[in-house]
């Protein structure tokens, strides 16, 4: 609620003209990606790491966060490399041909590549049958435009 134009006056951003012209510049927020985590400390020793919207990249629809610019600048020469696969979504789900959210945190590096998963049980499965990373992968063009792309 806005106790301007609840009273009867026009609501206005502060800092006068100058301020909202340089709202109206600002490009529309994107959706961030990994809750924010660094994509390229899943594959550094110690990581994940939270990342500092002063080293943040805009890439795929995305702002990814990074906790240093070197990170920010490996991710830059080839985010496909550090991104996670289906999307970041749980390869389990996927590979029973559903969409489902993953957990930013459990996580494994499986041919070098960061897969997500929804919980500690599916990551388990997943290391156990290899299978249903060949399925998760195979399906996924198939699902991928049912996801929403965020606004631009």
């Amino acid at each position: 609620m806005i106790i301007a134009a609840a009273a009867g006056r026009p609501a206005r951003a502060g800092g006068g003209p100058e301020a909202e012209e340089r709202l109206r510049r600002l490009p529309a927020l994107a959706p961030l990606a990994l809750h924010g985590y660094d994509a390229v400390s899943y594959f550094l020793p110690g990581g994940p790491v939270a990342g500092l919207p002063a080293h943040e990249v805009a890439w795929a629809g995305r702002s990814w966060r990074f906790a240093k610019g070197a990170n920010r600048e490996a991710f830059r020469r080839d985010p496909e490399i550090y991104a996670p696969r289906l999307g970041g979504h749980d390869p389990v789900g996927v590979a029973q041909g559903r969409i489902v959210d993953a957990d930013p945190l459990v996580f494994a590096i499986l041919d070098a590549r960061l897969y997500l998963f929804r919980d500690a049980q599916r990551r388990a499965r997943a290391l156990a049958e290899p299978e249903i990373l060949g399925r998760a992968e195979a399906g996924w063009p198939a699902l991928r435009p049912l996801i929403e792309d965020p606004p631009r």
